[in-house]
């Protein structure tokens, strides 16, 4: 929660000189015209649409209402001369808004081609969409003589031409969110909300009217009248669905697209950065993730295969096709286990050597490297806070669980549901179980622990207070981190040590105590690093990296995190390491769930819905979630593809760089315990609506479950106590394993992913419609009710 609260005042930072206008290449004056061109064609409809509705109106003797209605059947007619402008007939309304509606089939294309980062799929139901409206419109006389297609004509041209011209202003501004004016942003982000329900309106009665045409159903000749009247239906019912979803996404887009503009600008960069990739003319520092990201794995998987890292170096659509490169550096890892550590090494020493830090007065920038083995005078001071109740006597494992606490017999019989269906590994089950049967591995009264990123959503601070550890908390330096932290503390069996900017005995009161606690894993890496080496110097600590942030900032904080632990394990014998897992990333898996998924899929590849869905999305939906096995040293290895895509590169490689750490330390003797948790409904995920609904949905598909943030807390917890100990734990350095990534197949908690028919980047968009056909079908209902009132009169 600290750290991801970070981003509004920490973010990769340009120089302070202002941004040039870019320099346009011939990819942007090619845009700048296509789009120029569209928003004069969508003028010119509302050039001509409107002064001929206005003069239809002003010579009727009929009621405005009436003379309105009669307008808006003749706007498709609209001419030159309709609007007053001259005796021309043309070019026509309606041949206008055909070419320019039609020209929006570049969209798809420049989409394909990566002219421009929009989805594909997405693109090209928005579009063809339309199409569909406008070959009703054309082929239907009874379509585009009712004033519902006039209604359609306007809100598509309304939107369009703001849409367009702020396509034109971000490309030659180079800042879409910025560097556009403030009316034509405004425009674009806020006239869906009237012009999105009346578009779709009238698009319905477009529908509507040409089933009902007798010229549009003959379009096949006798005998076909229900192919087109199908063909005609068919869109209703499609959009009873989906207008919703649209209009609340574009709701979010809005919400998201204010508040990056007036965002505060970020500070100038300090501690530990992105390396600079390129100075424009006018000195600004472009600190790009990108080029770096590259280069990191680059030097990971060249450690093994240089011509795989030369693949890497020339992608040139990094942001969709880095999975791949990805995937090709887990294969090369199950080649030998001194493959996978050269990986994992290469990858962590190149990333030392690129990152940069920048001193807090922004005079000195020295390689990261260079940073954590330099000699610091600063020191921290320490806090201390025990806690005011006793040790709870005969502690028994407790797990969260839908609204309540589970032990003993309910909980067996829970975790034995949860391996059945698949939802969780075996060993993940043995693991809870034996935690359970152990009650002495939940005594922490001597047990310490270091969480980096304390107050995080997923962390086990909660947990470990309530079981009377001794944590030892590092987080931001924010009053309300601490206050919440340490008043947790005193309200348990536990206590906390925390890092300090004074003496706690300086300090007046609590809310000077929690004004000078703290401190930055960016700027004050290597101080954290200092403290915690001597910190209580007898006792074995156990590290556990949660800070979590966004983005490229996500990679920094795992880096920083990183570097604390690659010392501490160094300088503290005994030191232990803990990780939570993404489910959402390449990892070696036993066969059996190899197998499972198989299964899953026979099963599932026969059901109507997920058959259509398939036949539809091609190799966007339903992607088999199965894997030929890699050969290597030790047998065959099997994986799993759970990537996410739309997470995006900087989580994986964040993600990749913790497995890197797992593995380099155990093969020194350290215990790593590194399992992956499910997907969980944090309040970080599930404020995006979209995720929210494909959560809903995804239990759909058998065996997925997602979990609160409690229930995965506690899980983890339990495994993580098994892992330390059990000598037999994958998690002990002494436990054999054919490859050092095994590491990550034993104690999963994934939820389903491993075991699920179809790859989880492939099941979103089904797992949205899913639930809203479930959920949100009362919507839809009033919806459709609305919608039969408008067109009831057409009907008839």
């Amino acid at each position: 929660e600290g750290w991801r609260s970070l981003r509004d005042n920490f973010k990769m930072a340009p120089a302070t000189k202002p941004a040039s206008p870019p320099a346009l290449g011939p990819k942007d004056l090619y845009l700048i015209l296509y789009n120029a061109l569209c928003c004069l064609g969508w003028a010119y409809v509302l050039a001509l649409g409107i002064p001929s509705i206005l003069a239809s109106v002003a010579s009727s003797d009929a009621s405005f209402l009436e003379a309105l209605k009669t307008a808006g059947r003749e706007l498709y007619f609209a001419t030159p001369a309709t609007a007053g402008w001259s005796d021309e007939s043309s070019p026509s309304l309606a041949f206008v808004l055909t070419v320019v509606q039609s020209a929006a089939v570049l969209e798809i294309v420049h989409a394909a081609v990566g002219l421009v980062r929009s989805p594909v799929f997405v693109t090209t139901m928005q579009v063809g969409s339309r199409l569909v409206a406008l070959h009703m419109l054309n082929a239907s006389p009874k379509a585009h003589t009712q004033w519902g297609a006039a209604l359609m004509i306007f809100s598509w041209a309304l939107v369009e031409v703001p849409r367009y011209l702020f396509y034109v202003t971000a490309i030659i501004t180079g800042d879409a969110t910025k560097g556009t004016p403030f009316p034509i942003f405004w425009l674009r982000y806020s006239l869906f909300a009237v012009l999105y329900p009346t578009g779709i309106c009238g698009e319905l009665s477009v529908f509507i009217s040409s089933s009902k045409c007798d010229t549009f159903l003959s379009l096949l000749g006798a005998g076909n009248d229900s192919i087109m009247y199908w063909y005609a239906m068919a869109f209703p019912i499609i959009y009873a669905p989906g207008a919703l979803p649209m209009i609340l996404n574009m709701a979010g887009n809005r919400k998201k697209a204010f508040k990056k503009r007036f965002a505060k600008p970020p500070p100038p960069p300090r501690g530990l950065v992105w390396p600079v990739t390129q100075t424009k003319a006018n000195g600004e520092e472009v600190r790009s993730s990108t080029p770096t990201a590259k280069e990191i794995l680059a030097a990971a998987i060249g450690a093994v295969n240089p011509e795989l890292a030369e693949k890497v170096r020339n992608e040139k659509k990094w942001r969709f096709n880095y999975v791949k490169h990805l995937t090709n550096m887990v294969e090369a890892q199950c080649k030998s286990p001194e493959d996978a550590l050269k990986v994992a090494n290469a990858g962590l020493n190149k990333a030392y050597t690129m990152f940069q830090f920048i001193s807090k007065d922004g005079k000195t920038t020295t390689s990261f490297a260079s940073a954590m083995s330099a000699k610091n005078d600063t020191k921290f001071c320490t806090g201390f806070v025990k806690g005011e109740l006793e040790t709870p006597k005969n502690k028994q494992l407790e797990i969260a669980y839908k609204g309540k606490q589970i032990s003993g017999d309910e909980l067996t019989r829970q975790v034995k549901k949860w391996v059945e269906y698949g939802t969780i590994e075996p060993s993940a089950g043995d693991a809870i179980l034996k935690c359970a049967a152990n009650p002495g591995w939940i005594d922490l009264s001597d047990k310490y622990f270091v969480l980096l990123g304390a107050g995080s959503a997923m962390g086990p601070f909660e947990v470990l207070m309530s079981l009377g550890a001794n944590v030892v908390a590092v987080d931001l330096d924010r009053p309300g981190i601490w206050k919440r932290l340490i008043e947790r503390a005193r309200n348990s069996s536990g206590s906390i040590t925390f890092p300090m900017t004074k003496e706690q005995k300086d300090c007046a009161n609590d809310d000077e105590m929690y004004a000078s606690s703290g401190c930055n894993l960016f700027t004050e890496t290597p101080l954290i690093r200092d403290w915690l080496v001597d910190l209580y110097p007898s006792k074995p600590f156990t590290v556990g990296s949660y800070a979590y942030l966004n983005g490229a900032l996500h990679v920094q904080v795992s880096l920083a995190m990183d570097a604390i632990c690659r010392d501490l394990c160094e300088r503290r014998k005994g030191t232990s390491l803990a990780y939570l897992c993404t489910p959402t990333d390449l990892h070696l898996i036993p066969k059996e769930a190899h197998d499972a998924a198989q299964a899953n899929y026979d099963e599932f590849s026969k059901k109507p819905f997920c058959a259509v869905m398939k036949m539809l999305g091609g190799k966007k939906f339903l992607n088999k979630n199965v894997r030929k096995p890699v050969a290597g040293e030790g047998g065959d290895f099997y994986y799993v593809n759970g990537i996410s895509v739309a997470q995006g590169p900087n989580y994986a490689m964040a993600k990749r760089m913790q497995h890197w750490r797992a593995v380099i330390a155990r093969s020194k003797g350290n215990i790593v315990s590194s399992n992956i948790a499910p997907s969980t409904s944090t309040v970080s995920v599930v404020q995006n609506r979209t995720f929210a609904w494909a959560y809903e949905g995804m239990p759909y598909f058998t065996p997925y479950e997602i979990f609160a943030p409690e229930t995965s807390k506690s899980v983890m917890i339990a495994i993580l106590f098994h892992d330390l100990n059990n000598p037999t734990s994958v998690a002990n350095p002494k436990t054999a394993l054919a490859n050092p990534n095994e590491l990550f197949a034993s104690g999963s908690f994934h939820g389903g992913l491993w075991r699920c028919a179809y790859e989880v980047d492939s099941i979103g968009e089904c797992s949205v419609l899913l639930y809203f056909s479930r959920e949100a079908a009362p919507y839809a209902l009033a919806l459709g009710s609305l919608g039969l009132a408008f067109i009831w009169p057409y009907l008839r």
